[in-house]
């Protein structure tokens, strides 16, 4: 019998680890026969529940992209469409991106741009197509240097002596993780478990490559412990999905989809975005809607909601009875009874009237497992879940960790929030292990099929045996639950890219306006108009002091005097500790300082930021209290 997938063949599990396919570190955790059980129970329950659905599904069609289509794809994604096609001549919108790129993230571009230019030639495409590395020389020249005053794309003869391959300490002042070829000083370097942010991923793994320290935290077959990773702090605060703005997570977004296909080209991974057919899907309902309709109709009801309610609510229903249930999520509802849920839910759940009193606690896990396969598209979607199925492919732990981390970042917002949902359902339940029997490693095999296996994919996406493809998936699985919290940070070499680009941005908006200040008077009119904005600020805060704004807090503006030991969080609690009794009450918890404009849209600190640190890195921003809502 087939699902999704994979083949449900109980002779999977008697299979033993030491073909060679099964050789790699994403499957290399001793799997035994025993916890792969539950794997293929959780496939047959899958079977079972789509056999008696089998007339309402609608197959989602995967489509093979024609030649050169992917590279053009990956083009559009990264926001680089510029540089082939009709719209090649205005490539110039292009440069400030591009100057912020390291040399192994401008290869992955060059090896696109050259395939999408060797496909439209062959096409006879009449377009002018620029060769990116033009693009880059140009930009190599520009007063002899890029826009930071390091050269990443190309190892070259300078003045510093230190220029090597080997990672790097940024500049104290405005660190853009740029300039990669610089060696670490001792006291920078990083442990085996520590994951380096600092320094762009793909560049880490370039450098590995030569390096006799290549295997670092690889397990071998034995090895059934994941790795205690963990962040070094850093003083300028670690960034989160979510605090940053709008503007800024599409420039994430592109910054992040160019490194992963930087790491992946640099480990000999092929990285293939999938392409799904559009079809006709459900626009209401519960089960089998898609996730971003399910969402804005939820926000109907219920403003601001970022989870689709029937989400919240199964997993609620769960918990409350005893997260302590013995068998929880491997033990399956009744089938029957959970099909009959499922159509008492899409009839009755929106309008109130569902009995939730009668839903037993291993139906409810059921229809949630249901839920997820349901969707028209994969959770994963299905633009990247083969790239996290080829996770486990990656040699080292700590690679996979890091393009997990990227991965995550390249999700719909709708899909990213909903996983995380689930991760903390799941660690939840796993912090009941000693009374439900449910460990990391049992949730992890029995949630895996339920991401990992869709409907819209056929066996022929398989290249590697069902069994070594299972136990990956339920080590990627493992990774996703134990690591979570590492995984929703935004690595800092993407941050500080992000403020390079706003940077470069902001010179070159001066530029085009000064060109177009053709009157003396007009030029002086809006100095004069700069100048009287700057007064009060410039007179009421010296060398040293921040102005803090706080418009909703009793105390609505506070100079507070830089020092090397303060901290966003202490400046929160300073705001706090003024008392008035016509400004509501505010816990800690609900209001964070900001940071705004200068080199950045908008960023949400943690508490831990050192803010000396942060302002020397970004001395234009200003700096206002508000809760994540305002």
């Amino acid at each position: 019998r087939r699902s999704g997938q994979y083949t449900m063949n109980h002779d999977h599990s008697k299979k033993t680890l030491d073909g060679a396919s099964f050789d790699r570190s994403g499957s290399q955790d001793s799997l035994d026969e025993l916890s792969m059980d539950d794997y293929w129970k959780e496939l047959e329950n899958i079977h079972e529940t789509r056999g008696n659905n089998h007339e309402e599904r609608v197959a989602l069609v995967v489509k093979e992209p024609d030649e050169g289509e992917l590279e053009e794809e990956w083009l559009k994604e990264a926001g680089l469409s510029n540089l082939f096609g009709e719209s090649s001549g205005d490539s110039l919108e292009s440069v400030v991106f591009l100057s912020t790129l390291t040399r192994t993230q401008k290869a992955a571009v060059e090896k696109r741009v050259e395939t999408v230019t060797q496909t439209m030639r062959k096409k006879n495409k009449q377009h002018q197509i620029p060769d990116v590395r033009d693009i880059f020389r140009v930009q190599d020249d520009s007063k002899g240097k890029v826009c930071d005053g390091s050269e990443p794309s190309t190892v070259r003869t300078s003045g510093n002596k230190n220029e090597t391959q080997d990672g790097t300490k940024g500049s104290p002042t405005f660190s853009l993780g740029m300039d990669e070829q610089k060696s670490m000083p001792e006291d920078m370097q990083f442990s085996d478990t520590d994951i380096n942010l600092e320094i762009s991923f793909s560049e880490q793994a370039s450098n590995l490559k030569d390096s006799s320290v290549g295997k670092l935290c690889k397990g071998g077959a034995g090895d059934t412990l994941l790795p205690n990773f963990r962040l070094p702090k850093d003083k300028t605060g670690t960034t989160k999905i979510g605090d940053l703005a709008p503007q800024d997570m599409k420039k994430v977004y592109s910054l992040a989809l160019i490194e992963l296909t930087a790491l992946y080209d640099i480990l000999g991974t092929e990285f293939k975005q999938q392409k799904a057919v559009k079809i006709k899907t459900k626009d209401s309902g519960l089960f089998g809607v898609p996730l971003s309709v399910l969402v804005e109709q939820d926000q109907k009801k219920v403003p601001g909601t970022k989870i689709p309610l029937i989400f919240q609510k199964l997993i609620a229903q769960i918990e409350e009875a005893t997260l302590e249930t013995e068998g929880l999520l491997r033990i399956p509802g009744v089938a029957t009874r959970v099909k009959s849920l499922c159509q008492e839910l899409e009839a009755k759940f929106y309008e109130g009237t569902f009995n939730w009193e009668n839903v037993k606690q291993h139906d409810a896990a059921s229809l949630l497992k249901l839920f997820i396969r349901e969707l028209p598209q994969p959770l994963l979607t299905v633009e990247y879940l083969k790239a996290f199925q080829d996770v486990q492919n990656l040699p080292t732990k700590k690679q996979q960790l890091q393009a997990l981390n990227l991965l995550v970042l390249l999700l719909p917002e709708a899909n990213r929030d909903t996983l995380k949902v689930l991760l903390e359902f799941l660690q939840r339940v796993i912090d009941h292990r000693e009374k439900n029997k449910m460990t990391l490693k049992n949730v992890a095999m029995v949630m895996a099929p339920n991401l990992f296996t869709f409907h819209g994919f056929g066996s022929k996406t398989i290249e590697q045996s069902e069994f070594a493809m299972a136990a990956g998936t339920a080590n990627v699985m493992r990774f996703m639950i134990q690591y979570q919290k590492l995984l929703w940070t935004i690595p800092k070499f993407i941050v500080n890219q992000v403020r390079k680009q706003n940077t470069e941005s902001q010179k070159k908006e001066k530029k085009d306006k000064a060109m177009k200040k053709l009157l003396k008077k007009m030029a002086y009119d809006r100095e004069k108009h700069e100048k009287q904005e700057k007064t009060p600020n410039d007179a009421d805060v010296p060398q040293g002091v921040i102005r803090v704004q706080a418009p909703h807090l009793s105390k609505v503006s506070m100079a507070i005097q830089l020092t090397e030991e303060l901290k966003a969080g202490d400046i929160v609690a300073r705001f706090l500790s003024q008392k008035s009794g016509n400004v509501q009450t505010l816990k800690k918890e609900e209001v964070f300082l900001y940071e705004i404009g200068g080199n950045i849209g908008e960023r949400c600190l943690d508490d831990d930021t050192y803010m000396k640190d942060l302002y020397q890195l970004n001395p234009n921003a200003e700096w206002v209290i508000k809760s994540k809502q305002s």
